[in-house]
Formats: C-alpha cells, structure tokens, sequence
C-alpha cells in the first residue's frame, strides 16, 4: 500500500538515482524527487521540504557528508531523517558522519529489503531536543521533563549468509545441499523461472551457484535477467555446468559470473571456492553490522545524554531555584545563610559538571540547538564571583565584581542560555583565580553596550609559550592537576551562544584579561 512519504534521492551517478527510486517506489514509497549532488539537493531543500533524503557519500560540488551537516546546521532541517549510502570502509568517517547526525548507513551493494529496514529505521528515530530554555534568572530549571524515548539497544550478529541453489536435476540438488549443509542457509530452485523469483524478492540470496543446462530458461537467461532488477543485479554467480568451451565461460563471465565451475564437481574445491568468496560477502555483511551497532551505540549514549539532562539538571536546577530564593529573601541569620549558600555553590558545581558532560559534547559534534532567551548577566556574575569566594577563601583573594553602567538604569540583559553562561563564567573565573598569587585582587567587571562585554582580569601573566594555543583542548600552563578544558570549554560555550572569549597580556603590568562577548537582548519596547 502506497504511503505518502516525501523522499529526495541524491546521488552523481544518474543509474543509481533510478534505481533507488525504483526501489523506493516498489516499496510503497513517494512522491520522489532526484538530485545529481549535495548543491542540487541544497537548493531543492531551500524550496521544499522532505520527509526522508537518501544520500551517496562521494560526489562533485556538494558530498553527502557536507550536505548533512549543512541541513543539521539548519533548524529547518535539523531533524529530517538522512541515510548515507556508502561503500566507505575507514571508522572515522563513519563516526563522523554519526557525530554529524546521519539516521542510518547503507552499505553498498544493497537490496530493497535491506533498503525498505533503512528507511523505517530513519523516519522512527527522531535526535533528542536540545534543553529547553532558561526559566529562572540565574539559573534555570527546564520545564518537566518529558520521558526519555526508548533505549536503542546494538543489533545482533548478522545471520549466516544465504546460498541459492539451482539445477533442474533432483540428485544434483541432494548433493549439493549436503555440501553446503550446517555452513550456510541453504535455498533450491529446479528450474530458471523459480531461481529468478528468489533472486529478484526482497530478500535475495549472498551467491547463486547456477546450473547453465536447463529446460525453459537457461542459467544464462536467468543470469541475464537478474542483471536487469535492482534486487538482483549485484547478487554474485558461480556458474555450475558440463560445459567447458571458452565461448560458454566468456558468456558466463561477460555476464558477471565470479567463477565458473564445470561437472562433474569436486564437492572438496566447490566447498572451498564458495568459501573464500563468502568471505568477501561476509565482510561486506559484517561492514554493515559494524556501522549498526555504531550507530546504535551513538544513539543509547545520546538516550543516556537525554535522562541525564531530564532526570538529573531538571531536579538540580529547581533546588537551587528554591535555594536562591531563600537567601535573596533575607530573613536568615548568619549560620543558616552560610549553610544554604554552600549547598547552593555544591549544586552549582554539580549542575556545572552535568552541563559540560552533555552539553559541550552536542556543542563540538554541531549538535546543540541553541534557544536563547533574555539573561541577566549581573546576576549569573555576582554567583560565580560568590561560589569563588568561596572556593578560594584559602588563597585571600579580593574577588570584585564591578559594572560599567549608569546608576539609576536597569542592569544590561544578555541573549543566551543561562547555564552555558553560568559554565562559561565559572570556568574563566576559576581559570583567573587559581593562576592568580595569593593575596592579590581578580575582578569581573560587566560593561553594558551591544553586544554585553566583560572583563575578568587577574594578575600573573599567560606563559609566552602557551598564548598561540591558550584555547585549545587540554593545553595546560604546568599548573598540577590542570585538564586544559576551562579555557577551552569556555570559547565553545560563548560561541555557541553567538558570543566570544579572547585574552589580552600586559607583560609590564604583569596581568591577564579574558574578555567574554555576548549579545544583548533587544530592547523592551513600550507598550
């Protein structure tokens, strides 16, 4: 039964456009459009949307994995299921094109039904959302969580692979079967007819061993004619037959036969012939199993990613929700203001921590769908500098917030996410005050303008050796237990969120300034 599904169908080699649309169609499927190579496809999926693209890999222009990761940086097209077809056999293309947020992979050759388990696997799955936006001012707790989808657990091992076996004879039929037995899936066909409908179902054998001689339709006529189907025109041939002139082996081979076997057979050297050329099938089987459970794997860590973000930032962020509004109530004294302050700094780690682990990860992949919502930066600042107060009373720093802003006026409101900004502040402060000396001043002072500017400056200065690559991963300047993420992770948390992160070096004054850019929320409009 027909279903409207909307397919674009991408690839250079016009061929195999045809033949996937075929294939496509026989399956149900449509309506279904064609494009030679990933700047064709683009520009039809500006005018159009699509409910599946299926794409090749390798083309001119545009290749498969750069129109992916154009339409995953696309809210548009973020989530349109995408399946790679392939013949690429290197892993870390593979985990690119995951990481890049392909559907599924399907290895070349392949049949309609491998195709039509493919396509039903792409239109099921559907990636996580990204968190949803800010709900509180410094920092927010997502509404309830929806329940995460269900667990994708890796496939099991491919089955053994299928052996056809066809010849008009009975006991020829006997004998070949016990040859084969326990080591393959056996099918038989006696006659041309029965042999081609096997061939040309949905579910086609690995290799075909084919007697010529036979009534009605020869082995060459069903070798013809199977080269004719998109089922059956990559299934490999082995053709069995009394006849040894070199006019039948080179019609046989011009035919794609793989061998060409003649009776009557050694059962010995048939057996190792179809073994080792089982053994190329069983390695493309085996390819496609591989980038199965790659892609199933990829998929439960992003199942995990989703719980963890529902099930534990969602709780977290409410408790220092509830947290924060008892201190800024006022009504404590001392102790009990102390006390709920160190329960809020341990949760603001915690949720630090959980934030970098998910988060950071979509970031880097080009996964993380930002949903900016208006943020106020003072009150984000004046937290990290208190939990640093805290957190480095040992080392008797001066931790001074300052701002650049008229008195009187509303404090500047930031465009973003407000626990990527409380992570990004925290790791740039922390960063500040642990290469500080003891006893000096670290200041964050917040500029207002657009876009909002702040500028933590600490004394000692960046090594010289280190300033080319301050930002990148784990670049560290010797400090004992230093992971080389902070500075880092804090570039990609304010890009992500359309800002920036830079440092300036005053060598004579023997300081160091990371300046953070973000946007500043337009403003509200009189009513």
């Amino acid at each position: 039964m027909a279903q409207v599904l909307k397919v674009l169908v991408v690839d250079d080699v016009e061929t195999m456009r045809k033949v996937t649309a075929g294939q496509l169609a026989s399956l149900g499927y449509g309506p279904i459009d064609m494009a030679g190579d990933g700047a064709e496809a683009w520009r039809m999926l500006e005018r159009k949307r699509y409910d599946l693209v299926i794409s090749d890999w390798n083309m001119p222009a545009m290749t498969g994995i750069a129109l992916l990761q154009q339409m995953r940086a696309s809210p548009r097209h973020i989530h349109t299921p995408f399946i790679m077809i392939t013949a690429e056999a290197e892993r870390t293309r593979i985990e690119a094109a995951i990481a890049s947020g392909v559907s599924d992979l399907l290895v070349k050759p392949y049949t309609a039904g491998r195709l039509a388990t493919s396509v039903q696997r792409a239109i099921s799955h559907r990636a996580p959302e990204p968190a949803p936006g800010a709900q509180s001012a410094a920092m927010p707790a997502p509404p309830h969580a929806a329940a995460a989808g269900p667990v994708h657990l890796p496939p099991l091992a491919p089955p053994p692979p299928t052996l056809l076996l066809v010849d008009d004879t009975a006991d020829n039929l006997h004998v070949l079967a016990n040859v084969f037995k326990g080591v393959y899936r056996i099918k038989a066909a006696h006659n041309g007819e029965k042999a081609l409908a096997l061939c040309c179902s949905d579910t086609p054998p690995d290799l075909v061993l084919l007697d010529v001689m036979m009534p009605d339709m020869d082995g060459f006529e069903v070798a013809r004619r199977m080269r004719q189907h998109p089922n059956a025109e990559n299934v490999p041939i082995i053709f069995v037959t009394a006849l040894t002139s070199d006019a039948a082996r080179t019609e046989g081979m011009t035919l794609g036969a793989v061998d060409f076997v003649t009776k009557p057979i050694d059962p010995f050297q048939l057996k190792l012939r179809v073994a080792n050329f089982m053994r190329y099938v069983e390695l493309r089987r085996q390819l496609q199993a591989d980038y199965d459970n790659m892609l199933a794997m990829a998929r439960l860590r992003d199942d995990v990613e989703a719980m963890t973000r529902h099930d534990l930032k969602g709780p977290l962020a409410g408790a220092i929700g509830i947290l924060q509004a008892l201190i800024d109530a006022g009504d404590l004294d001392r102790r009990q203001g102390e006390q709920l302050r160190l329960a809020e700094q341990a949760m603001l780690q915690v949720t630090d921590m959980v934030n970098l682990s998910t988060e950071l990860y979509k970031i880097e992949t080009g996964k993380y769908l930002l949903r900016p919502e208006p943020l106020p930066i003072s009150d984000v600042l004046r937290r990290v500098v208190e939990t640093a107060r805290a957190s480095y009373a040992g080392k008797q720093l001066v931790i001074a917030v300052d701002t650049d802003f008229d008195v009187g006026t509303d404090p500047p409101v930031g465009l973003g996410d407000a626990m990527l900004t409380y992570s990004l502040l925290n790791n740039l402060i922390k960063n500040a005050c642990e290469a500080a000396p003891e006893r000096s001043r670290v200041s964050a002072t917040l500029y207002a303008g657009s876009p909002l500017r702040i500028e933590i400056i600490n004394k000692s200065v960046i090594p010289e050796q280190i300033r080319p690559r301050f930002f990148d991963k784990f670049v560290t300047g010797g400090r004992a237990g230093g992971t080389g993420l902070g500075t880092y992770s804090a570039r990609l948390l304010a890009r992500a969120q359309h800002g920036d992160v830079a440092f300036a070096v005053d060598d004579e004054a023997q300081t160091t300034t990371l300046i953070v850019t973000l946007p500043a929320a337009p403003p509200v409009l009189p009513a």
